[in-house]
């Protein structure tokens, strides 16, 4: 993407279709000269002398169409802006036509149409926002739920960043006394002893490594949660699954094994988008057909964020599923068949019914609270840049760590300053501090236009 910061750009900034309102966007140095031939302001000395970001109510000349359209602009005559630069949008009826109509004026007066991303490209190339907030503005425009918008309003915010920043000043402040030692190495003077350097270093690995656990959690937890039925051959899993979406997706029938695929839906459970599988009875051991499924089964198990062990309520507990390999993944465990009379099982399982609807809805919600847990932390990565991090937060931790072995052998502070400069340029990565045409291709390519 080239950086053409001296070009006026425009776009509509208001989503597409009909709406009681619509904007379009505009900036750069030259946002006057193409709106006076366009805009007559029902303030006219107000307009030219304005110098503090304003709305100014008039009309605006649509030469399509022959005739002038009441508008508002919001002008930031300014570099106080998002963008950085001076800055107007156009404020109308949300007509597409009509919005159509004004951006080819406004076109015709020597402004070019702004690639997807632009502006918040410039506000990023201006200082206004790190890298992290950048993507954030990204991260709330596509947010399918409120774990998604609250993760990326978090990092607008400016809570990763924040945290990157503390860091990052800590390691300029022990470098700047690292090299400072340098400069008097003849005169025996020790700015920094080793203890104080160790214990630097390490603080600063915690909190990198911190973050290098959030960035690999919101990698995992972002977007849809893979949840996964298992259990004994005959538990009820396939009718379980039917009965949470309303409808016959898999065969049922009393014979044990009947389920050798897996099967697979879309439901979204208390605002968390979640993909539910129903998986091949567990067998520890099996040979023909049904060993390929149960490969299909044992990677859904490694995959899952999730995983809901169902035992027959009318069966003592099977001590094989304790046997499962199941990752890093959560686990409930359900009692199914609770409407049969007799039925045994722990108090503390959840008990529900496929037959009746009794406790399908504690489930869904008790699956949901699981899933938020991944969620919880009060800042967080979104997901996109938690794959964009996730190398450069731990090249910092390994640089750190072969910073803290040099500290322990007193191999020289020379050493020491730069694995520490390795870790700075890293997080500086990560914040936007150091960057390629590349990384801000890659992120600013995933906008649409008008942001």
């Amino acid at each position: 993407m080239p950086f053409d910061l001296h070009d006026t750009i425009a776009a509509l900034s208001s989503p597409p279709g009909p709406a009681q309102r619509g904007i379009v966007r505009i900036s750069g140095s030259a946002i006057r000269d193409a709106l006076n031939g366009l805009f007559r302001p029902d303030d006219p000395p107000l307009w030219e002398t304005a110098r503090l970001p304003q709305r100014h109510p008039g009309s605006f000349w649509l030469a399509d169409i022959q005739r002038w359209m009441s508008v508002d602009i919001f002008l930031w005559p300014t570099q106080r802006s998002y963008t950085g630069q001076p800055m107007a949008e156009v404020h109308t009826c949300g007509s597409p036509p009509l919005l159509e109509a004004i951006l080819a004026a406004i076109y015709a007066a020597d402004v070019r149409p702004a690639r997807g991303g632009e502006f918040t490209l410039r506000s990023f190339l201006a200082g206004k926002v790190d890298l992290l907030q950048a993507e954030a503005v990204l991260g709330v425009i596509d947010a399918d739920d409120q774990v998604q918008l609250n993760a990326a309003l978090q990092q607008l915010a400016g809570g990763i960043s924040g945290d990157i920043n503390t860091v990052r000043e800590d390691l300029l402040s022990l470098l700047a006394d690292l090299e400072a030692g340098l400069d008097f190495v003849e005169e025996d003077i020790e700015f920094v002893d080793n203890r104080e350097i160790l214990a630097r270093l390490t603080l600063a690995e915690t909190r990198i490594t911190s973050l290098l656990e959030q960035a690999v959690d919101r990698m995992r937890s972002t977007g849809t949660a893979r949840v996964v039925l298992a259990g004994r051959p005959n538990v009820g899993k396939s009718t379980l699954f039917n009965a949470l979406l309303g409808r016959d997706a898999a065969l049922v029938s009393e014979i044990a094994g009947t389920t050798r695929d897996y099967l697979a839906a879309e439901v979204n459970w208390h605002g968390r988008p979640i993909e539910l599988l129903d998986t091949a009875g567990w067998e520890l051991q099996s040979e023909g057909p049904l060993q390929a499924a149960l490969a299909l089964r044992e990677d859904q198990l490694q995959r899952a964020d999730l995983i809901i062990w169902c035992v027959s309520a009318d069966e003592p507990p099977d001590p094989l599923l304790k046997e499962a390999d199941c990752g890093n993944a959560r686990s409930l465990t359900v009692l199914t068949k609770c409407d049969l009379p007799d039925t045994t099982g722990p108090a503390s399982a959840l008990r529900v019914s496929a037959v009746t609807g009794a406790g399908l809805e504690e489930l869904t919600a008790a699956v949901a609270s699981e899933l938020s847990q991944d969620s919880a932390a009060p800042q967080q990565l979104l997901g996109t840049t938690g794959a964009r991090c996730r190398d450069s937060l731990h090249g910092a931790v390994e640089s750190l760590q072969r910073a803290r072995e040099v500290a322990e052998l007193s191999a020289g502070d020379e050493l020491l300053s730069i694995e520490i400069r390795v870790a700075l340029e890293e997080l500086g990565k990560v914040s936007g501090a150091v960057y390629t045409d590349d990384i801000l291709d890659r992120i600013f390519s995933k906008f649409c236009i008008g942001k």
